[in-house]
């Protein structure tokens, strides 16, 4: 019987042109998602992008994340910090919302590269016991 989870998931290699190029794409989806957010009266300005960068480091690796991440601060500071599609100088509270929005994306990617990790480790058969444990003792 198979383990419903994450097993499914596709995943492209780190550092490939297939994953830089998702970034991107998962930055676009995000920006119109936070457009309908906003659209709706939301004033969180990252909220769209932060599950999206977790699937993008799910699926394409940390570095590809990392890029993502470097290419939303800028479009979310020209589009949608008042005022709109303009580059102003940051005021205190729009600045400390890009820093906790970096601090969570560090996070997050950290988080979905031990996913991939943990998912590479049960795809090879497990952790592979010694044959010395130092737990226990023989005599």
């Amino acid at each position: 019987m198979r383990r419903a989870g994450l097993f499914g998931v596709p995943r492209v290699r780190p550092w490939s042109w297939q994953a830089f190029l998702l970034g991107p794409i998962v930055v676009g989806m995000s920006a119109v998602l936070q457009g309908l957010c906003v659209a709706l009266g939301a004033k969180l300005y990252f909220v769209a992008f932060l599950p999206g960068l977790f699937l993008l480091a799910l699926v394409a690796g940390a570095p590809a994340a990392a890029f993502a991440t470097l290419l939303t601060i800028p479009l979310v500071w020209w589009a949608f910090m008042p005022p709109l599609f303009q580059f102003t100088p940051l005021t205190s509270a729009n600045a400390d919302s890009i820093n906790l929005f970096c601090l969570l994306a560090v996070l997050l990617i950290g988080l979905a590269d031990l996913c991939r990790e943990t998912m590479t480790i049960i795809r090879s058969g497990g952790l592979k016991p010694s044959a010395e444990s130092t737990a226990t003792n023989p005599q």
